[in-house]
């Protein structure tokens, strides 16, 4: 039941770093009767000094402020109020995380175009009455371009103008030339196309007895509609995704909404596939990829509760889901969880709290869980499926470690003669072959011969990363904590001795740079965080490897 206030005030947060909420008046007509309620949770434009901003009613008036001095509100939001659960969840996190009320709600309310009414999109279609499908004005002058966009428009349905253009391979404007001489009409279709709902009907894959056991438990409290925590943990290969796919299925059936947490949702794309062929559609997505009309749009569907599982990154916890029934964090021992930045928190943990506010099911999978989870698993406060086998026929791979003191390699060298035996072994059998080195850049450490000067960075305590691009001389050093860049000085700052830098140890570009070398014939990618900065990037060295058009990846 949503929550309300009589009165003819209330307090209103806004979505600055202040003390606390503020109070206002009600304008002539919203003092609303005894009998009636202005809903908590609901998104008014309010004045705070010469500004005009958008902010939530958050409970009664505190009385501090006479009435007689309150400034009103100007106007309510058509959009969904925030609901109980959300709002007791903000005033949790920033009283756990000492941050600004204000601060938090930002967090919520991270796509402000989604408030007002919903722009109409204006499409158009051939003028003529059915079932002719002709235009009623023909233009004076008709060219190739504008047959072909009257032979689309009268195949489908209205469409916006860019979309006609696409299907007729012209311009948006030669569609809009023709609206303008009468031949196409221009008509207000819905603001956008609706999330198709996943179907949880869809037979998932067969299931081993041990994975069957998870699945049927967790689905099981889903349908109990009550707050837990479960870890899922397995080795890699287990099958962890689809047993909690199984419990995504069961908050479908009952009607709930799902969140799946990912700790990089730039890496996705494979989960995306999975998810597409265990429910026929693709979920929603939120990430700081996303352009602002995909905020807009999203963020008002879940408002609206037509999105029924939503897929994202830990800024993905505060969107405004009015019956949140489940929750995953997948990978949930991953840092990239840890929020470093504005608001401090650590998204597995303020996942757990959500979920307690909306008497949800939280499952925590990972085949490696961090150690706070462990420790609630052993204490009792979180239950725990966990899966031992990997799935069907698969085993573990084979590891042998290799001695590096023990062997002999030329100066600037990293790759060893058995790691480049077993490389090439791979490749000769048609395979692929992945190297992981945890350093980004060219090299580590730069120093001096002369003298032995480290270059540091001026404003951290690290030393600066050599980076370079394939096949260039050295081009720029960074720290990479707080992002100083400089390039590299031709004189030591320690000795004065010129160009006697040299860089020490290896990074993924140095790795590659070697790789290059030594494997002349085979296809290369890197991939690190300078060289994938978008899920479009991400998503499309997935599908080379998938297509085989990478022999080998060099990544962090």
């Amino acid at each position: 039941m949503t929550s309300s206030h009589t009165s003819s005030s209330v307090s209103v947060l806004l979505p600055l770093p202040l003390a606390g909420a503020y109070d206002y008046a009600l304008a002539d007509g919203q003092d609303l009767p005894a009998d009636k309620a202005w809903p908590l949770g609901s998104f008014v434009r309010v004045p705070l000094g010469r500004r005009e901003l958008v902010g939530v009613v958050w409970g009664p008036a505190s009385g501090d402020v006479a009435a007689t001095r309150l400034k009103p509100i100007l106007a309510p939001l058509e959009a969904p109020p925030l609901g109980k659960p959300l709002r007791d969840f903000i005033d949790w996190v920033a009283a756990y995380t000492l941050a600004p009320p204000g601060a938090v709600l930002r967090m919520a309310m991270s796509a402000p175009d989604a408030l007002g009414p919903r722009p109409p999109r204006i499409a158009y279609q051939v003028g003529g009455d059915e079932p002719e499908r002709m235009p009623k004005r023909m233009p004076k002058r008709m060219t190739a371009a504008r047959a072909r966009v009257l032979a689309a428009a009268a195949e489908g349905p209205p469409r916006p103008a860019v979309e006609l253009a696409r299907a007729a391979g012209v311009g948006a404007g030669v569609v809009r030339g023709l609206a303008r001489a009468g031949a196409l009409e221009a008509v207000e279709i819905p603001a956008h196309a609706p999330f198709l709902e996943p179907d949880w009907r869809r037979p998932g894959p067969t299931l081993s007895a041990e994975q069957a056991r998870a699945a049927e438990g967790l689905a099981a409290k889903v349908a109990a509609n009550e707050y837990d925590v479960t870890l899922l943990d397995g080795v890699n290969g287990a099958g962890k995704t689809e047993v909690y796919f199984a419990a995504v299925a069961a908050a479908l059936e009952a009607g709930r909404q799902t969140l799946v947490l990912l700790p990089e949702i730039a890496l996705g794309a494979q989960w995306l596939a999975r998810f597409h062929e265990r429910f026929g559609v693709e979920p929603a997505q939120w990430h700081s990829e996303m352009t602002p009309a995909q905020r807009r749009r999203t963020w008002r569907a879940v408002a609206e509760g037509e999105a029924r599982v939503v897929v994202g990154a830990r800024s993905a916890l505060f969107l405004p889901f009015p019956d949140l029934g489940l929750i995953v964090v997948d990978e949930e021992h991953d840092a990239s969880f840890k929020q470093e930045e504005g608001v401090i928190y650590h998204a597995r943990d303020m996942a757990v709290a959500r979920a307690r506010f909306e008497e949800a099911l939280i499952v925590l999978a990972s085949a490696t869980p961090s150690l706070e989870t462990v420790t609630n698993v052993a204490t009792g406060r979180y239950e725990r499926y966990h899966l031992p086998d990997r799935h069907g026929s698969a085993g573990l791979a084979a590891v042998a470690a290799i001695d590096m003191r023990k062997v002999s390699l030329p100066a600037s060298r990293w790759l060893s003669p058995p790691l480049i035996e077993a490389v090439e072994r791979s490749l000769a059998r048609n395979e692929q072959a992945m190297l992981f080195l945890n350093r980004r850049g060219y090299a580590p450490l730069t120093l001096c011969r002369a003298c032995g000067h480290r270059l540091g960075c001026p404003h951290c305590s690290t030393w600066l990363v050599e980076h370079r691009r394939p096949g260039e001389l050295p081009d720029k050093l960074l720290c990479h904590h707080c992002g100083f860049a400089m390039r590299r000085p031709e004189v030591c700052p320690g000795c004065q001795a010129e160009d006697r830098f040299a860089a020490c140890g290896p990074g993924v570009e140095r790795l590659a740079e070697e790789a290059c070398a030594t494997f002349p014939e085979a296809r290369l990618a890197v991939m690190a965080s300078d060289t994938m900065t978008s899920p479009a990037g991400v998503a499309d060295l997935v599908r080379r490897m998938a297509e085989r058009e990478v022999d080998i990846l060099i990544g962090t």
